[in-house]
């Protein structure tokens, strides 16, 4: 028979797993936007950056042209960023773009399969912005986004 202290000990065990494995799932999730070191501004809020990467945004304040770059959206950070940052399924993003080229709004964003490709996008394409889990490329810029460089 089991003590009322050791189902006590078994219960907050389970709790505190449950908390480490909710942190480390969340720390997996969030986002770093990167920029050209060229236009794109230091900081911007979540507002500014949703008007941007949603090609509401079309220039940056020198006139440059924004150039969006995002990772498929059949991959990790690709869905990550759909949910995020556009609240939308990675098919629900392809087809909002889809419309948006149709209708001669935007140019399409460029899609990656690796982060590393999306930042040498970046690093060498003035106006650039894009969406990556984590960078140490110092080709680039890290946006602050609401004060913050992840989101």
């Amino acid at each position: 028979m089991i003590s009322m202290k050791q189902k006590i000990i078994y219960i907050s065990s389970i709790l505190v797993a449950g908390l480490l494995f909710s942190s480390l799932a969340n720390a997996q999730d969030n986002l770093t936007i990167i920029g050209s070191i060229e236009s794109v501004p230091a900081e911007l809020d979540m507002r500014q950056l949703q008007a941007v990467l949603k090609g509401e945004k079309m220039r940056w304040d020198d006139g440059v042209k924004v150039k969006i770059a995002l990772m498929k959206t059949n991959t990790p950070v690709g869905t990550i960023t759909s949910d995020k940052i556009y609240n939308m399924t990675g098919n629900e993003l392809n087809k909002y773009f889809l419309a948006l080229v149709f209708q001669g709004k935007v140019k399409a964003p460029a899609f990656f399969n690796s982060e590393s490709e999306l930042e040498a996008y970046i690093s060498q394409t003035p106006g650039a912005i894009g969406v990556v889990q984590n960078t140490g490329n110092d080709q680039v810029k890290i946006v602050v986004v609401d004060g913050k460089k992840q989101i």
